[in-house]
């Protein structure tokens, strides 16, 4: 079974909703993504979405397109972001990861080779947020082959539309809580409930809501009507305030700032 499905299956017999942290991965490099992976696992993280590095993120705001920019600088690509996700496996981890990448990047690797290697890597997701419904037929069909869940995000539209995004998705429905792109907030489009509500109606899968979410109260506020939430810019941001200490050459100082990370992650959880 795909970890995905465990880890709902899991969380639902305890009438929990998972926590789905994202991270740019690369910023601010490489080895320290792979420590705030174990971080994350370590403060109680559900799914981690490991976000590839893009130049032009159309779904993101300031926050994201600035660590992707941080990373980017360090020459970061898709395959790295691969070659994370394998170190982390390697040195343990057991929690599902979903690849969060713009379509480019996936065809610059070429389609093929790109599902054998992440299969190959036991990334047990897909996001691409550029990549619609109507065009996804070859990318959906690799995707089942290797048993990889391609994961759509649904934003507020026709009912028909979201009937047919729902029913060629696989792992869960990620509902955006936010019109616009990803980004900190104190208010959600008036509405909501209602949507997040009519997409559980139009599938059997969990649904999940991200975009914008940033604190405990919030997280707790989605738990109590989705399968699991998505914490993003908030935590880039959080993890963009600890560089200096994470690119420390005194340990200590590493250290405290990976807590920094760990700790907030776990406030977060704690609902």
């Amino acid at each position: 079974m795909n970890r995905i499905d465990q880890t709902f299956a899991k969380l639902k017999s305890i009438s929990k909703a998972a926590l789905l942290p994202f991270l740019t991965i690369g910023d601010p490099n490489l080895a320290t993504s792979v420590k705030i992976i174990h971080e994350l696992e370590a403060a109680g993280a559900d799914i981690i979405e490991l976000g590839v590095p893009y130049s032009d993120p159309l779904a993101d705001g300031p926050v994201i397109q600035e660590s992707s920019q941080r990373a980017l600088l360090n020459k970061i690509t898709i395959m790295d972001c691969i070659q994370v996700a394998k170190t982390c496996r390697e040195e343990g981890s057991q929690l599902p990861f979903i690849l969060f990448t713009y379509y480019n990047p996936v065809l610059q690797v070429g389609l093929e080779k790109f599902f054998k290697i992440i299969s190959e890597n036991e990334i047990s997701g897909l996001i691409i947020p550029d990549l619609p419904v109507e065009e996804n037929g070859e990318v959906l069909a690799l995707a089942q082959q290797h048993n990889i869940h391609l994961i759509p995000l649904v934003a507020p539209t026709s009912n028909d539309r979201i009937a047919k995004i729902v029913n060629s998705a696989s792992g869960f429905i990620y509902c955006v809580s936010s019109l616009g792109v990803t980004g900190t907030r104190a208010q959600f489009h008036t509405g909501i409930n209602e949507f997040i509500e009519l997409v559980k109606r139009s599938s059997y899968l969990p649904v999940v809501v991200g975009f914008g979410i940033s604190n405990s109260e919030q997280v707790a506020r989605f738990s109590q009507i989705c399968d699991g939430v998505v914490v993003g810019s908030a935590l880039v941001r959080k993890i963009s305030e600890c560089i200096p200490q994470l690119q420390s050459t005194n340990e200590a100082e590493q250290k405290a700032g990976l807590l920094q990370i760990r700790e907030f992650v776990r406030e977060l959880n704690s609902y």
